[in-house]
């Protein structure tokens, strides 16, 4: 790997396909099928060396060359939410009211988005399981840099905080995907099927999903 690229950690999936690269600015992540060769994937980052050095690149530029968001659009919100960096003691000041989350560091943006995310994501999914008559049995939402959701055999979902920075619609098909997961433990045609029954426009919903760019301030 070129000088200065983070380590590559590498992620075995029983559900990968392909191999699959992830580049953040302090990490990069291979996603990998559960048998595939130790030579098989050095021979994929060999051939990958290009792209990932100049990937990683561009996202140092882009850190470098951004300033700090002013506002932020959530994806319940009609009015963006102004960002107010000041001194106080608490690491964020929500006041929904006027449309504004005063921080006292930039670095407390996430912990803010996060704990949005707890609280709204989690009425989202109840609402959007009692729409279309799916239950889950329990909910965890948190920062995942390889997927925007996942349910296990138990019924239980997890859903990536940064969800709440999508577009609404996007926001739904996200929910709809991981609660047919609890019919179809699976991606096979049936799955597919009843995706399409909630969410019929969902090929445009997942092409935003791959679409989607971090913010730097998130890596």
């Amino acid at each position: 790997m070129p000088t200065g690229l983070p380590d590559v950690k590498i992620i075995r999936h029983a559900s990968a396909k392909q191999l699959r690269l992830r580049v953040f600015i302090n990490e990069v992540k291979l996603t990998v099928p559960q048998h595939c060769s130790k030579r098989q994937i050095q021979q994929f980052l060999i051939q990958s060396e290009p792209w990932l050095y100049e990937t990683w690149q561009n996202l140092i530029l882009q850190k470098d060359n951004q300033s700090f968001p002013e506002e932020i659009f959530l994806f319940n919100r009609e009015n963006a939410l102004n960002i107010i960096v000041r001194q106080q003691k608490q690491r964020y000041i929500f006041d929904e009211e006027n449309h504004v989350v005063f921080l006292n560091d930039q670095k407390n943006l996430k912990d803010f988005i996060l704990m949005y995310a707890k609280i709204h994501l989690s009425r989202y999914l109840t609402h959007i399981s009692q729409e279309i008559k799916i239950p889950y049995s329990n909910l965890q939402v948190r920062f995942v840099k390889s997927r925007w959701g996942s349910c296990n055999k138990q019924h239980k979902v997890m859903l990536n905080a940064l969800l709440v920075l999508l577009p609404l619609n996007a926001v739904r098909y996200v929910c709809v995907h991981e609660l047919v997961h609890t019919i179809h433990f699976d991606h096979s045609i049936s799955f597919w099927q009843q995706v399409e029954m909630h969410d019929t426009n969902y090929k445009v919903h997942v092409k935003q999903l791959k679409e989607f760019q971090w913010p730097w301030w998130m890596l």
